[in-house]
């Protein structure tokens, strides 16, 4: 395996830095505009691992796209929800978005398809979608575990069934679920009504796509359990810009109050639709400065990189755990990180890397089962195993801006989301 070492700062970062587009609303936007009627010009689109097993889904179904990398453009030509194959194998690599949104696509199709996914997907929670789509009239044969990929499924609309439109989903283990199922319901002719089951039944991922929905729209009511879809909604757009990927941003934001230093991210702004702009404001209340400028939002740390620690709730934006996790080893009091039991069901059980790897490099970290308590030290050299997880490989290398000998094993895991990020990282260290 490859692995990077980090090289130590000798003053205070002050980057400017431009990141990907959002893989979240990348894979969203790609599944509306597939969904719906006429062209769509999506901009801004991310290209990495998990968008390009997206894109080639799309097209093993049969969808066509107008591709320009080089300019993060993609054209889709929608098909008013019909999918123009019915019969087919698509692989959706580790992309949970593609696994979780796909499925509920092809589930409500009238066609028969294989699922194939990557040993890592085979192993994340899939079975409550699973269940939801088989009460709907979806049909699920499992080709290796019960309840996990890969699958053959047969659609809900096959040989003429009507499948049902009511469901209940239990979304506690991952929002992907009610996501896929809010932006496949324009495909149903009776509309959808679903109910939420678990204690969790809103977030910000939701909240990305009842927004992203509206943007192509399509309308989405919501109260209390309640998410419904009305008959004869339908996606029509033909423009749509992708925001920068906040969670990107939040490593160089990160860096510079690890560094006391300063980092501007362009074109990420306070209006953003995306959970993890809260990370930016918690490292605010570490004594950081923020301001919302034209050209991005720019972050000055405190002065010689000196904070204290904090108890945070992250359930609305934990993709950052590992970050601020990183953040916490190099305060002056312990952090206590909160309410984040579901990212041990993610791309690793992030919250055993988190405490096996800040152990491993000297930190005092204390486990519990849906959180963590991070009490700071003198922190060592050592190697970060990343687990084939890409945000354990991108949040760890920021412990070696302020320690030197921080090595991370297989870091070219993070081409599933920022292909470049060594090379950005490196580019603003001095």
């Amino acid at each position: 395996m490859s692995q990077y070492t980090v090289k130590p700062v000798t003053c205070p970062i002050d980057c400017v830095v431009e990141v990907p587009g959002s893989k979240s609303i990348t894979n969203r936007a790609l599944l509306m505009a597939a969904l719906g009627d006429g062209v769509c010009h999506l901009n801004g689109v991310l290209f990495s691992d998990d968008s390009r097993h997206f894109l080639s889904c799309l097209e093993q179904l049969g969808y066509t796209l107008n591709i320009d990398e080089h300019n993060c453009k993609v054209t889709v030509f929608g098909t008013e929800g019909k999918i123009p194959y019915k019969n087919a194998t698509i692989n959706v690599g580790s992309a949970g978005t593609a696994a979780r949104f796909l499925t509920a696509m092809l589930a409500l199709s009238d066609g028969e398809y294989k699922i194939d996914a990557s040993e890592q997907m085979k192993k994340r929670p899939m079975k409550p979608l699973f269940e939801a789509l088989t009460s709907m009239g979806a049909t699920f044969t499992f080709l290796e575990n019960e309840g996990f990929l890969p699958v053959l499924v047969k659609g809900a609309y096959f040989d003429g069934q009507k499948p049902s439109n009511t469901v209940d989903i239990d979304i506690s283990k991952s929002t992907q679920f009610l996501s896929a199922l809010m932006m496949v319901a324009p495909v149903l002719k009776e509309g959808l009504s679903i109910y939420i089951t678990s204690e969790k039944k809103d977030g910000s991922y939701i909240r990305i796509t009842t927004k992203m929905m509206e943007e192509f729209g399509c309308n989405v009511y919501h109260k209390d359990s309640l998410y419904q879809i009305k008959p004869n909604e339908k996606y029509k757009r033909q423009q749509y810009q992708i925001e920068p990927d906040v969670s990107a941003a939040c490593y160089f934001y990160a860096a510079a109050a690890i560094t006391g230093g300063k980092a501007l991210v362009r074109h990420v702004h306070a209006d953003s639709m995306q959970g993890d702009i809260k990370f930016i404001y918690l490292l605010e209340k570490l004594g950081c400065m923020v301001t919302d400028t034209k050209e991005g939002i720019s972050l000055i740390g405190t002065k010689n990189g000196q904070y204290n620690g904090i108890d945070v709730d992250m359930n609305d934006f934990s993709d950052q755990s590992m970050t601020m996790a990183v953040v916490a080893a190099f305060a002056q009091t312990p952090t206590y990180i909160r309410n984040i039991g579901h990212i041990r069901l993610q791309e690793s059980d992030r919250i055993k890397g988190i405490v096996t790897e800040l152990r491993k490099l000297g930190i005092t970290v204390e486990e519990h089962q849906d959180a963590i308590r991070i009490v700071p030290s003198q922190m060592q050299s050592g190697i970060v195993k990343t687990y084939d997880d890409h945000r354990m490989a991108m949040a760890f290398a920021l412990a070696g801006l302020r320690t030197s000998g921080i090595i991370i094993d297989d870091y070219q895991c993070c081409k599933k989301t920022f292909e470049n990020y060594f090379e950005v990282l490196e580019s603003i260290i001095r």
